[in-house]
Order: structure tokens, then C-alpha cells, then sequence
């Protein structure tokens, strides 16, 4: 009898154990997932880390050259936490990253020499003055790197305490640049008052979904 009324209690748990499956698998089913997003063919994740911390997508989108007729490639922007002004990215402390997927082959040369303008349209003569050694530093490690081919990415992290570093393809190139201020100084080229790209500034504040398809006869043709 004992064994019976065992087998019976057993039987009667199914029901209960089947419905907090069915439960579990309806809070999965709504769980939201880490997805990556399609922009041009490439996959931008939606997280990272640098140093140790995760990451936001900030936003993420295209950068056009020859007004509009030409995909150069797809930047992301990752911080700490969602910001929508320079200002406040700026502001902003901890680690950040700018990843760049080379959707074209481009000439480092010429990749090298788009930076430094657009670095240069957008800081005043006195920032242009402070940073003008990491200005020359910059523009030589990019002159000493092969073509950058389709396909291949650029990684330019800040991390708190150690610096700006740059990678190409996932190895380090170039020393570190301890002027931590250097990095926003950077991003100017994307987010300052004359953007590298007019279309691709709202998309990487997160002000503008995407850039893609888009045309402006105002976009800048530099690299």
C-alpha cells in the first residue's frame, strides 16, 4: 500500500511540474536576448567590454564618402551608459570604444590623412597645440600600416589610468597614448560641430536609427 500511494503522489506532481515548465519556458520566450545588429552586412554586437567593464552600443551606422556614392565603413560607438551630445560622451567617465569595420579597401595614407583633417576642422588652435605630438603620432602609425583591406576592422579603446590604444584586426599597433584626454579629442572627427560625415553624427549619438541608403550632398569626401 505504501508504494502504491507513493507511485500515486508521484502522479500527481506531473501536473504541477509541467505547468512551472510551461512557465520557465514563457519568461524565456520574453527574456530579452543579446542580439547583434546588421548594419551593411556587418554584425555590430550589441555589448562589449574594455578593461574589465561592459559596454553600450551607443550607435552605430555608415560612413559615406563621395557624396553619398561610396560606403567607406560601418562605426560603432560603445560607453558605459547611452549619451546623445559630445558634450556629455565627453563628460562621460570610464572606458569607451570606437570600432571600425572597413566595408572598401582603403589607402592608409590617405586613411591617415582623413583623421588628422578631421581632427584638425574640428578642434580650436589651442587644442590643435596640446595634442599636436599625439596629432603626429597618430598619422605616422596609420602611415606605417599595410592597405586596409575590406573586411578588416579598427578598434580605438580608452581605458581609465592607462590610455588610448589602438588595434587593427585585434593587435595592438603604436604605443599607448597616456593623454587620456586625446580620446574625445578623437571622436571629434565623428561628433564635433564639422563631422567627418554629416549623416553618420546622429546615428552615432543615438539621436538617428540609421544612416543607411541615405544621400547628402553635403557629406565631407575625406577618408
Amino acid at each position: 500500500m505504501h508504494a502504491r500511494s507513493a507511485l500515486v503522489m508521484s502522479r500527481s506532481r506531473w501536473p504541477q511540474r509541467g505547468l512551472a515548465a510551461l512557465a520557465l519556458a514563457a519568461l524565456a520566450g520574453l527574456a530579452p536576448l543579446a542580439s547583434a545588429l546588421d548594419v551593411a552586412g556587418v554584425k555590430v554586437d550589441e555589448k562589449t567590454r574594455v578593461a574589465n567593464q561592459e559596454l553600450v552600443l551607443n550607435g552605430a551606422g555608415i560612413r559615406y564618402a563621395a557624396a553619398g556614392l561610396v560606403r567607406v565603413y560601418v562605426a560603432a560607438l560603445y560607453l558605459p551608459q547611452k549619451k546623445h551630445t559630445a558634450a556629455e560622451i565627453a563628460a562621460l567617465k570610464g572606458p569607451k570604444r570606437m570600432h571600425l569595420s572597413l566595408l572598401r579597401e582603403i589607402n592608409s595614407n590617405d586613411f591617415s590623412k582623413g583623421l588628422l583633417g578631421g581632427m584638425r576642422a574640428n578642434l580650436s588652435q589651442t587644442e590643435q597645440q596640446k595634442h599636436f605630438e599625439n596629432l603626429m603620432r597618430l598619422g605616422s602609425i596609420f602611415g606605417a600600416v599595410p592597405a586596409l583591406k575590406k573586411g578588416e576592422s579598427i578598434t580605438i579603446d580608452l581605458v581609465p589610468g592607462t590610455g588610448m590604444l589602438i588595434f587593427v584586426n585585434g593587435k595592438r599597433i603604436g604605443d599607448v597614448f597616456t593623454d587620456e584626454s586625446f580620446f574625445p579629442a578623437l571622436l571629434q572627427i565623428w561628433l564635433g560641430p564639422k563631422p567627418i560625415d554629416d549623416s553618420l553624427k546622429p546615428v552615432l549619438l543615438g539621436t538617428t536609427p540609421s544612416n543607411d541608403n541615405t544621400a547628402s550632398s553635403n557629406r565631407s569626401e575625406r577618408f
